[in-house]
């Protein structure tokens, strides 16, 4: 009974460093490639780390499945610098709020890559979330507009490596798949720097607190709340997880609130918008796993009465 309390507790302590990512992306003083250069190197090194130490294997089973994980940390990278400008040139909630829309593209992905039957719940909720984020977005001008480019740009990104992560978690560890798409991120960013000339001395030049924020944000919300999150999933299952993870809007706003006091920019449109994306969100779940259940006592049945 404690273990699972414990591990319940946990659970939303990750979620609670997933929410703060957002706010991260506010605090830390650098442009948005800059700062997710140095989050993914910091976090290739000590997912590296961490893997030897804790003996997880290292290898990739063939090598097309390794140049498909190397081209999806491409797709991480550019979604967390469109998720990360979208949350400078807006409000953290925002930035959150738009990844919400990664529904709505895995709900069409999915079927194309794994293959399955096409979902018409999961697509019109997500169209419900789309509505939501109109609502959060409030005004279509300026800063605005180009922070919900930027953060539905990310969702769509988050969605596409979500769904080939799943296709590869087939066949490979998860923490391998990440530690590869790290490394693939790091070497794509520091080209990408390097050819528009601002891979030099000043992206080293990093204040103490920016570096203190940079290491909590590659070690702690990525290495470690990745690997923890992964353990859960064993503990917890994936449904308890996932349905949990839907929290992370809700404590995104909360901090957002109490460290960046973004209520004083936010009028009752957003919230109403919030209360929307959340609530569909929770809806997701709950109808996936009811409706999960009645095919599966469908399926029983005739068995059961065959065994009468």
């Amino acid at each position: 009974m404690f273990e699972t309390y414990k591990n319940h507790v946990l659970l939303h302590f990750i979620i609670l460093l997933f929410g703060f990512t957002g706010i991260l992306g506010k605090l830390i003083d650098l442009d948005a490639v800059s700062m997710v250069f140095h989050r993914v190197l910091i976090a290739s090194v000590s997912l590296f780390l961490f893997m030897v130490i804790l003996k997880r294997p290292l290898k990739v089973q063939n090598r097309a499945r390794f140049i498909g994980i190397c081209l999806t940390g491409l797709v991480v990278g550019a979604h967390w610098i469109t998720f990360f400008e979208a949350v400078q040139l807006s409000t953290a909630s925002f930035g959150v709020l738009c990844l919400s829309t990664t529904t709505l593209h895995v709900s069409w992905l999915e079927p194309l890559v794994m293959k399955r039957k096409f979902s018409w719940l999961e697509f019109g909720l997500s169209l419900i979330v789309v509505l939501g984020i109109f609502l959060v977005t409030e005004e279509f001008s300026g800063n605005q507009l180009k922070a919900l480019f930027y953060g539905l740009t990310s969702a769509l990104l988050a969605a596409t490596f979500s769904v080939c992560n799943a296709k590869f978690a087939q066949t490979e560890k998860p923490s391998t798949i990440t530690l590869y798409e790290m490394i693939m991120a790091t070497i794509a960013i520091g080209v990408l720097l390097l050819s528009t000339g601002n891979f030099n001395a000043e992206l080293w030049q990093i204040s103490g607190e920016d570096i203190g924020w940079l290491l909590f944000l590659g070690v702690v919300c990525t290495s470690f709340a990745f690997l923890v999150i992964v353990e859960l999933v064993k503990h917890l299952g994936a449904f308890t997880v996932s349905l949990s993870i839907n929290l992370e809007p809700v404590y995104a706003i909360v901090l957002g609130i109490l460290i960046l006091h973004e209520n004083q920019k936010l009028g009752l449109q957003f919230y109403f918008g919030s209360v929307i994306i959340v609530l569909v969100i929770f809806a997701n779940a709950i109808l996936k796993s009811y409706l999960k259940r009645k095919k599966n006592s469908s399926n029983m049945a005739p068995d059961q009465s065959l065994d009468a």
